[in-house]
């Protein structure tokens, strides 16, 4: 059964799948990584205590256990429709198909290109989408998080301590994070900070920077995610401001996609249906000789799952 009311192009889908930002400017789905769900999913969300508070086991020669019992609360959610259309002119799909194409390289096809600068703006409104879901305290216990200002900042490279307040920050939450999610300028601050750089190189140098494998290992971490993208935040005909998505922040978050598959305590995942699909369809009432119209879209939930595994450092740099 189609799923989709517009004809879907499988080579546009087939662009749209393949198209892919470098990792080193998007980590969306690094940080909230993407599972196969149903259009409408239920997950279970479990109170961290069930799993913490020791029960009475001991028992008689011929008594019976005690029984506990385990409860959670069901969360209805369904997968949100994100898509983009562009209208492409006859005219130049026309002027394409009468160029000469040589033998590698040349000119797009400007369908597939149209695809491929639809797929990257959806990818790109993920990722806003993902920075303010992962970078928003709401989304952490109380005592799990912490919001710098002055000489606490890590900018601050004379009297702040980053690699103290990242150590005892791990120690907070119930399931202890794997991975720093974290801004290109806190990363910037954080890497070529003294207490960072002293502790790698186990001298007492004031200058240089750290490797972002090194940082991961002395802070005992699977790795580190470095979220570089930016993004226009001026209305439509205005100069553009280009800002930072994951601004000056950053979180230690315990992120474990086979974890989220078995309900076990992960930060947040991305339910997925379906895959990404492209297609067109014709317009013609569009211009001289009409037009195409393409279609680039995904349906996707972000869900944050556990509270209490992530803590959150809000604004880490000046």
């Amino acid at each position: 059964m189609s799923t989709s009311a517009f004809p879907i192009n499988p080579e546009l889908t087939a662009i749209s799948i393949a198209f892919k930002n470098d990792a080193s400017q998007l980590i969306a789905d690094q940080v909230l990584p993407r599972i196969p769900v149903p259009k409408k999913f239920v997950y279970t969300s479990y109170t961290p205590s069930q799993g913490y508070t020791v029960p009475n086991t001991q028992m008689g020669r011929k008594s019976e256990p005690n029984m506990v019992d385990f409860g959670g609360t069901l969360v209805n959610v369904e997968c949100v429709d994100y898509g983009l259309d562009d209208l492409v002119p006859n005219d130049e799909v026309q002027a394409w198909e009468s160029m000469p194409k040589p033998s590698t390289g040349g000119p797009v096809n400007p369908l597939q290109l149209s695809t491929m600068m639809l797929t990257g703006l959806i990818q790109l409104d993920r990722e806003v989408r993902v920075a303010g879901k992962v970078f928003n305290a709401a989304n952490y216990s109380g005592t799990n998080q912490s919001t710098l200002s002055g000489t606490s900042q890590w900018s601050d490279q004379v009297n702040s301590n980053p690699l103290n307040a990242i150590v005892q920050a791990l120690d907070v939450p119930l399931v202890r994070p794997n991975v720093l999610v974290i801004g290109q300028q806190a990363w910037t601050m954080l890497r070529q900070h003294p207490k960072i750089v002293q502790a790698i190189g186990k001298s007492a140098q004031l200058g240089g920077y750290a490797a972002i494998d090194q940082v991961a290992e002395l802070l005992e971490l699977q790795s580190i995610l470095v979220g570089r993208a930016f993004y226009n935040t001026a209305k439509k005909g205005q100069t553009p401001v280009y800002t930072r998505a994951w601004g000056k922040n950053a979180s230690l978050l315990h992120i474990d996609q086979l974890a989220a598959q078995m309900e076990q305590p992960t930060f947040g995942w991305t339910g997925q249906w379906g895959t990404k699909i492209a297609g067109d369809f014709p317009e013609p009432k569009t211009g001289l000789r009409g037009g195409v119209r393409v279609r680039c879209g995904e349906s996707v939930q972000e869900v944050i799952a556990s509270q209490d595994a992530g803590y959150y450092f809000q604004n880490v740099v000046a």
